[in-house]
């Protein structure tokens, strides 16, 4: 019996249809994520939940950072930014960050909002972004860092991203809300590089 064709009750998915199965795991891991959070939810309870073999999870989403992206339906993957801009020096990764971040959002402020907004309309402990910031972004921040304060310089760097985000995007702060992307850039990025060699930038 394929993974596909699993044992299912009311109300799962047919084994035929896979992109009814795809929409019922990342609406059973949007509602576990919501409950349980990041770390709580497990691949198989999700699984479980939507009457699918957990190979599944993997087959359509790669793992659960990637589902978890899903459930929040962004305009792109933000866990391949990441790596793209991981992927590199340590030196200058406080520009790549900025840069990379405008460049994504500048285009999908709206949407950045909206994600913000529904964050605070819930219970903040596991919101979704939230959820993303503190369990993805800043593991895989202090994976790439180098020194026992990884962890705490990873989630200094994503509170500056976080920060950014904010008055750029949903306050709408001026001029930082309609100042160039480069000029942010050039502003921003030394503090963040700050947080990322701090051995080099004399902190």
């Amino acid at each position: 019996m394929s993974a596909e064709r699993s044992p299912r009750g009311r109300g799962r998915p047919r084994g035929g249809d896979p992109a009814l199965t795809r929409q019922t795991i990342i609406d059973v891991a949007r509602a576990q994520f919501a409950e349980r959070g990041f770390r709580g939810a497990s691949v198989r309870s999700i699984a479980g939940a939507a009457g699918v073999d957990p190979s599944l999870i993997n087959h359509h989403f790669g793992d659960k950072a990637n589902l978890l992206v899903a459930t929040m339906a962004l305009p792109f993957n933000p866990l391949e930014k990441i790596a793209g801009v991981l992927d590199g020096p340590l030196d200058g990764l406080g520009n790549r960050l900025v840069r990379t971040f405008c460049e994504s959002w500048d285009p999908h402020r709206d949407v950045f909002t909206a994600a913000v907004r529904s964050t605070f309309d819930g219970s903040l402990e596991n919101a979704p972004l939230l959820n993303f910031a503190q369990s993805v972004v800043t593991e895989r921040f202090t994976a790439r860092l180098e020194g026992p304060d990884g962890q705490l310089r990873a989630s200094l760097i994503a509170s500056q991203l976080t920060g950014l985000a904010l008055m750029r995007y949903v306050a709408r702060i001026e001029p930082l809300a309609s100042t160039c992307i480069d000029d942010v850039v050039a502003a921003y990025a030394p503090a963040l590089q700050a947080n990322i060699t701090p051995e080099i930038s004399g902190r």
